[in-house]
């Protein structure tokens, strides 16, 4: 994984904390998605950086590098103009950074971050609290940002992500994950199937819920109960416009 937005826990707790230059260049090192996934996702050329996960930490203990922030300064520089401009349904006060660690596909605990709104943020940390101590693979969990706010960007990296401000694709009416209220998760594994579409394409591959793979969501799983208790709905019950990424809390 590239580097993130850096905070120190220690001066955090203490009530200090530090922040690293943002939009600092990222070397590709994630991995990538399935032999169903494409074969190289397009590189972005920036994100911001957050401090990694501690090596051996397990993946089913609490990390230290779980906990829920408000939005630093150069993050908010940072999403300015890329995934929040004024004019966007909240502001950035009203966003919080959540740092959440994951295993990956390998079985390896990594450093995940993700933007949702102020009223979701300790729902969404104890979701993916959860999720780590089942077991489910992530295949990464970078900001949108790091995509250049592009959605289909994102969703070919296979990348979990949460706040973004835009429209439903193919509409004029604001997603809620403008309203940071929203989180797609394994995007490849768990496509969206707006009108007979498919997205993100590699997702063609696991149009088969009945052949459930590592990172796949269906009706019923541990994915869908850990977000379930927390008062989120999964886009994967809806008759049309069929979401199987998509957790929203209204």
């Amino acid at each position: 994984m590239g580097a993130r937005f850096r905070t120190n826990p220690a001066t955090r707790r203490g009530g200090r904390w530090l922040a690293a230059a943002c939009l600092v260049a990222v070397a590709a090192g994630c991995s990538a998605p399935p032999d169903a996934a494409p074969a190289s996702a397009a590189a972005p050329s920036a994100t911001v950086a957050v401090s990694p996960s501690t090596g051996g930490t397990p993946a089913k203990s609490a990390a230290p590098e779980d906990f829920v922030e408000p939005l630093p300064a150069a993050l908010r520089q940072a999403m300015t103009g890329v995934s929040w401009r004024p004019g966007c349904p909240v502001g950035l006060d009203d966003l919080r950074l959540v740092h959440v660690s994951y295993v990956d596909f390998d079985g390896h605990p990594q450093a995940g971050q993700i933007v949702v709104h102020k009223a979701v943020a300790d729902a969404a940390l104890r979701v993916f609290q959860r999720l780590r101590a089942n077991g489910f693979p992530i295949r990464s969990m970078n900001l949108i940002d790091r995509y250049g706010g592009s959605d289909d960007e994102s969703m070919a990296a296979d990348n979990t992500s949460g706040f973004n401000c835009r429209n439903v694709p193919g509409t004029s009416h604001w997603s809620n994950h403008a309203y940071g209220r929203a989180i797609d998760v394994n995007t490849v594994e768990n496509p969206y199937l707006p009108k007979g579409k498919i997205m993100p394409p590699a997702g063609k591959a696991f149009l088969d819920r009945g052949n459930v793979r590592p990172g796949m969501i269906v009706a019923g799983d541990a994915t869908v109960q850990a977000f379930r208790a927390e008062g989120f709905a999964w886009g994967g019950a809806w008759r049309s416009g069929t979401d199987y990424q998509h957790f929203e809390k209204a």
